[in-house]
Formats: structure tokens, C-alpha cells, sequence
């Protein structure tokens, strides 16, 4: 069954997609006729799939104009560290150090950053396969089907939402030191709501207020805009690192990890967040002019130069300060006006604003892509996949974004908001991991039914000792459990090396040392969810639920509908294309040959 595309003809002066009407929706009745047969469109639409060559062209028109294809890996690479830097090293370092893990907070970085690379490997290649605005989202619905990627859009979108209101709330902070204020001083208090909205910041839904602005206009405008302020956001970070080691005591660097090993991880889980943003560069690929070149050079440069300032930072922090004085909402400034650099503490909440505007600025760009290619299925509402005429952006998208970003922003404190980021970040590489996997060792029409047997056993292998990994940490101190996790995870990774023939290789660029590699995602993935706390889990149930709730009542009837007008379009289409041959004398067997070949079901 093909996926809906009745968007053959579009009129050049319609600026938006022609709407398409959906039967189940048509009246009151016909929904209610919906909903009896949902278990039978649910399983239709779980098990169906869609492929590259729908998400690059059928998809992709459905929007009406096209992206400008402006940016180059070097504006990739200043994209990348433009959507990172600024956030977690800022907003969530002090934090951690004071509360959670102690100078070891290098090591911290180093374990989250581990993790990001390996997920920016799998990204990598998706992304260059398969340029378009979606990202994880139509990753996931070729490889995983439409039901399981609209569950981890869901969850990224929120992340989206989310880490746009932590940096938001964290650029009030820094506003406030560089106004020589303490760092809470332009928050709001209001006793009478619960106590972790009661704090009401103005400020951040102005900042996020401005950015949509930018970001609403010009793709290459607000490229100029990021990589002006990451080099200037860089200098200061190098001031940071050299001035701050200057003023380095090595006793504050006596008790190591005052917190333990487990201080470590359950750390590295909520630094995740700093890592958060290289995956809306891969939203980006649609508007790239060579993605097998750029998008390689853009992801993996821009993540290999953020790990090392960030460890770089970490090791100064604690140098500077005893982890115990370290302040929570504005570290850096804070650490050094404590060491009697006072001017000093100025130029690093300028830097700081500027490394939170770019992260901010980057992540208006990204999601509102991400938001418009899911639109583009139709499992949100058609307009919102709109790309101006003029402008050649997404307006709606963004702005639609903007303003879920600046509800929470304005009410949400900031610990709250950076465990529910870390889990649904985590939630969703994990994904990535498993679908490029999928892509490599589960090809229909190639891959015999005994071989996805044991791929599918040997992936619960590695999902299982993952999973039982992570929740041995938080049960318990001790390390004999993993003696026997951790051989099952490698016996289901070498399982699926030696066992499994590949069925798939890149035509481009592929991740390196396949199966171990995605393999070793999805086991530090899942392992670091273990290490954050019920109520993040809670919240992330909630949400994911809302997403189920929604996809029942609504996405898979509207998914059904469109895929029920393709399959009757393509019936059109080759009942035309029969006719024009037969009066050409073709014979009709070439085109029955070829017509499985052009697109699989959806």
C-alpha cells in the first residue's frame, strides 16, 4: 500500500500543500466507522514501511517549494558546535559538579561524549542516504515503520521544546551576572503555583521571541549569524580554559570522586543534555548542497572538537573551585570572581550568552524542520509542513515551536527540564542505533526469513543484557551481574557480525565497524537511562502515552486514508501508463517487471 502523495499537480501560485481530504474525517459518522476498525489500520500501519526514494521525493513535495540548498560542511561544522556549546557546559555543569559528581565531571563528559559519537556515527549515515528535513523521524519510518517513528518524533519534539526552554532559562542567569545581578535576579516568584513552575521567566520567552525571528527569515542568514557568533563564542571559551588554569589549585582536585563511580554515570546521563543538538544538523541535510561530502565532515568535526572543550572545561571548573563552592545556575562567572578575576567573570557571561544564542538559534532551525517533514505525512495537521514562498522556510513549523518552547520556558526550573531531555534524547539514539542495524541486516526481498530469525534473537541479546545492565546499576553497588551482562551483549553483537549476512551497503558514507559500533549506541543508550530518576521516567510515560493516545485517535486513521488515495493514484497512474503503451506497442510485462522495484508498500 503506498504512501499518500496527491500532490502530483500543485498550482505555483498556492503557496501552501493542496489539501488533501481525509475520508475518515469527512463527517462525524464516517470517524466513528474509523475508530471501530482501528486494530485492523493499526496493524496495517505498524507493519508497513516506507523507503529512501518516498521520503526524498514523494514526501519532500508535499511542502510545495523547496529548501535552498545554501550550506557547506563548514557552515555544518559551526552549526554543529553552534547547536551544542552553550548548553549543558553552561546551564547544567555547575549543577552536576556541586550536587552529583565532584571534579570527576571530566570523566562525566568523556562517557556522554562517547555516547554522542557513536549516535552522530549512525546519524552520519542516515543522513547522508537520505537528506531530507526529517532527520530521526524519517530515519525511523523506513527502517522501523511509521508507527515507532511517530512515537520517537513525538519524544524529540519534545526534546526540542524542552532544551530550547532550558537555555533559554539559563541565558536569564548569565543576562542577570553580566548585569552584575545574582543569577536569579530577574525571575518571577509566584508562591501560589506548584513548586517547580512557580518561578516565571519573561526574559527567556523574550530571547526565544527574538530567534524565531531570525530563523523564520533566512537559513543562510541565520547560518552567517550562527558560525559570527560560535567563532566569537570559541575565543571566549579559550579565554575561559587558559585564563582559568592560570588560577588553578590542585588541592580542589584532592577528593577526586566524592560521589563515587556511580556519581559518574548517573552524571554522564544528565551531561547528555550537553551534547543535545548535533541531531537537528541532520534536519539541515535537505538544504545541504553536497550531503555525502558535508554532512561527514559537518557531524563527526563539530562533536569531536565539542568533547575535547568541554572535558578542557570541566578539569578547569574544578581547578579554579572546590566542587562543594561551585555556584549551580552561573559556574563559570561565579568561579571567577570567587578567584579575584571579577572583570573576567563579564567576558565569560558574554561568551556564555553568545554560546546559548547560537544553541538556541540552531535549534529554531532544526526543529521546525523536523516538525515540517512529519506534517508531510499528514500524521500532523498539513499546514504545518508549509515552506514560504519567499523565505524558503518552514513559518508555520517555527513558529508553532516557538511557542510550545516559550510556555515551558516561562514556568519550567531548570533541573526538572534537563532529566526530562536527557531521557527522551537517550530514548531516541537508541532507536537510531537499532534502525541503522535494521538497514544493514534486514533488507525485504534479500534477507531470507532464517537470517531475520536470528538477527531478531541476537538483537534481543543486546537489548536484553543492555536493559539488564542498566537496571543492575540502579538496583545495586555491586559489579559481579555485569560479569555476565556484559559477554551477552558481546555474544549478541558478534552473533549478528558472524551469523547474519549484510544485506545493505552504503552507497556513500557507512558507519565504520558495523555491527559493533551501533551496537555499543544502543548498550551506553539504554545503560545511562538507567542511572536518571523515577520522576523523569514518569514524566517521559506520560508523554509517550499522550503520543499513543493521539496516534490511535487520530495519526493512524489519517496515515490509513492517505495510504488508501496513493494505492488508488498508483492504480490510476499505471492504468494510464498500460493504455499509452498499448497504442505504443510496448509490451506490458516491462512495466509489472519494474513497478515493485520504484517503491515498497507504506
Amino acid at each position: 500500500m503506498g504512501e499518500g502523495n496527491d500532490n502530483s499537480s500543485l498550482g505555483e501560485e498556492n503557496v501552501a500543500p493542496p489539501k488533501i481530504k481525509l475520508e475518515s474525517f469527512g463527517s462525524l459518522s464516517n470517524y466513528g466507522r474509523a475508530l471501530l476498525y482501528t486494530p485492523c489500520r493499526l496493524l496495517d500501519r505498524v507493519t508497513a514501511r516506507s523507503n529512501d526514494e518516498t521520503e526524498l521525493v514523494d514526501v519532500k513535495n508535499r511542502s510545495q517549494h523547496e529548501m535552498k540548498k545554501t550550506l557547506s560542511w563548514w557552515d555544518l561544522i559551526w552549526f554543529g558546535m553552534g547547536s551544542v556549546i552553550g548548553s549543558g557546559i553552561f546551564v547544567l555543569t555547575g549543577l552536576e559538579v556541586r550536587n552529583t559528581v565532584g571534579p570527576a565531571v571530566v570523566l562525566s563528559y568523556v562517557v556522554s561524549g562517547i555516547s554522542a559519537m557513536l549516535s552522530v556515527f549512525c546519524y552520519t549515515e542516515f543522513a547522508v542516504e537520505i537528506p531530507v528535513a526529517g532527520g530521526s523521524f524519517a530515519y525511523l519510518r523506513v527502517e522501523l515503520g511509521e508507527f515507532v517513528a511517530f512515537i520517537a518524533s513525538g519524544n524529540i519534539i519534545l526534546e526540542y521544546v524542552i532544551g530550547g526552554a532550558a537555555v533559554s532559562r539559563s541565558w536569564t542567569s548569565y543576562f542577570a551576572t553580566l548585569c552584575n545581578q545574582p543569577s536569579d535576579k530577574f525571575v518571577i516568584i509566584v508562591h501560589s503555583f506548584a513548586k517547580d513552575y512557580n518561578k516565571l521567566d519573561p526574559i527567556a520567552v523574550f530571547v526565544l521571541a527574538i530567534i524565531c525571528t531570525f530563523a523564520v527569515f533566512s537559513t543562510k542568514g541565520s547560518s552567517r549569524l550562527n558560525y559570527i557568533a560560535s567563532i566569537i563564542h570559541v575565543i571566549v571559551l579559550m579565554f575561559i580554559i587558559i585564563a582559568g588554569l592560570t588560577k588553578a589549585e590542585a588541592e580542589n582536585y584532592s577528593d577526586f570522586t566524592p560521589f563515587g563511580a556511580r556519581g559518574i554515570f548517573q552524571s554522564a546521563a544528565v551531561l547528555f543534555f550537553a551534547y543535545v543538538g548535533f541531531d537537528a544538523v541532520s534536519t539541515m541535510a535537505e538544504e545541504t548542497k553536497n550531503p555525502g561530502k558535508d554532512i561527514p565532515i559537518g557531524l563527526i568535526g563539530s562533536m569531536t572538537l565539542t568533547t575535547f572543550i568541554y572535558c578542557m572545561m570541566g578539569v578547569t571548573i574544578c581547578l579554579m573551585q572546590k566542587y562543594s563552592n561551585v555556584d549551580e545556575n552561573a559556574a563559570f562567572s561565579v568561579a571567577f570572581e570567587a578567584v579575584g578575576m571579577k572583570w573576567a567573570k563579564y567576558i565569560v557571561a558574554f561568551g556564555a550568552l553568545k554560546g546559548m544564542t547560537s544553541v538556541l538559534l540552531v535549534g529554531a532551525v532544526g526543529q521546525a524542520r523536523y516538525l515540517t517533514h512529519i506534517a508531510r505525512t499528514h500524521l500532523l495537521p498539513s499546514w504545518l509542513a508549509r515552506v514560504n514562498e519567499k523565505t524558503k522556510t518552514p513559518i508555520n513549523a517555527t513558529l508553532v515551536m516557538f511557542v510550545a518552547t516559550a510556555i515551558v520556558a516561562l514556568f519550567t526550573s531548570l533541573d526538572v527540564l534537563a532529566n526530562l531531555l536527557s531521557i527522551s534524547t537517550l530514548f531516541l539514539f537508541s532507536l537510531v542505533a537499532i534502525a541503522l542495524l535494521v538497514r544493514r541486516y534486514c533488507v525485504r526481498g534479500v534477507t531470507s526469513r532464517f537470517d531475520v530469525m536470528k538477527f531478531v534473537g541476537f538483537l534481543f541479546l543486546i537489548l536484553g543484557s543492555s536493559v539488564g545492565c542498566s537496571i543492575y546499576w540502579s538496583q545495586t553497588t555491586r559489579w559481579l551481574g555485569y560479569t555476565i551482562l556484559v559477554p551477552i551483549w558481546f555474544v549478541g553483537t558478534f552473533g549478528i557480525w558472524f551469523f547474519v549476512p549484510l544485506a545493505k551497503k552504503p552507497k556513500i558514507w557507512g558507519v565504520p565497524l558495523v555491527p559493533f559500533l551501533p551496537s555499543a549506541s544502543i548498550g551506553i543508550n539504554i545503560f545511562l537511562l538507567g542511572t536518571l530518576d523515577k520522576a523523569s521516567f514518569k514524566r517521559f510515560g506520560y508523554w509517550t502515552g499522550f503520543l499513543v493516545v493521539y496516534y490511535l485517535l487520530v495519526g493512524v486513521h489519517a496515515s490509513y486514508d492517505i495510504a488508501k488515495l496513493e494505492k488508488e493514484r498508483k492504480k490510476l497512474e499505471d492504468k494510464t501508463k498500460s493504455k499509452i503503451d498499448e497504442e505504443n506497442g510496448v509490451p506490458l510485462e516491462s512495466n509489472t517487471k519494474d513497478e515493485n522495484h520504484t517503491k515498497e508498500d507504506f
